[in-house]
């Protein structure tokens, strides 16, 4: 009888309401004809475009340095990065201040881009993985796609634009590859 007593207590027991969804927010943007976000985690501020210092022999995504509060911060154009043309800043662009305090150093960049719009928040269920299509489309700054009444929006990898590993993939040429080095040799030009 005591058994059926505590099953009972545990049938009518009250049912604990679901754990809240986890809600996620992202800065909008622009950057070329792409609606775009990055998670609002890596963003420090955002700036009005000012002019910025060309370095000599800047390697295309880099399109000049920034004075910060007397610090030099890098500024890379997002639109390039992406493998779009590069654009003249209008009225509406900004630069993006990004900041990673986990690495070591800490390390910030800017980044420039055609238009802010809002900040939104968006629960984790609503964000689909990157899309793997394998060399169709250059994936290492995507982190996911956000869904919307009207499609998708791309989510960018902050953590990847910041790394300078991948930023240095960007600026660098591609090395010769041994293969094109055999083909000189095979041709009779030493």
């Amino acid at each position: 009888m005591g058994a059926q007593q505590h099953w009972r207590k545990a049938k009518h027991a009250a049912v604990a309401p679901p754990p809240p969804q986890q809600r996620v927010q992202y800065l909008r943007l622009r950057a070329g004809p792409h609606q775009l976000a990055i998670g609002i985690d890596f963003v420090r501020e955002l700036l009005e475009y000012q002019p910025l210092t060309t370095l000599p022999q800047m390697p295309p995504p880099l399109c000049g340095m920034l004075n910060l509060r007397g610090s030099g911060v890098p500024v890379i154009e997002l639109a390039q990065c992406l493998g779009l043309p590069a654009a003249a800043a209008q009225r509406r662009s900004c630069i993006i201040i990004l900041y990673r305090a986990d690495s070591q150093p800490a390390q910030e960049i800017g980044m420039l881009v055609d238009e802010v719009y809002a900040v939104q928040e968006l629960a984790c269920s609503e964000i689909e993985a990157a899309p793997q299509l394998g060399g169709l489309l250059p994936d290492h700054f995507i982190a996911g796609l956000l869904r919307e009444p009207q499609g998708f929006t791309v989510l960018l990898d902050a953590s990847r634009l910041l790394s300078l590993d991948e930023l240095a993939h960007l600026f660098l040429p591609p090395a010769p590859s041994a293969q094109s080095d055999l083909l000189l040799q095979e041709d009779g030009h030493d």
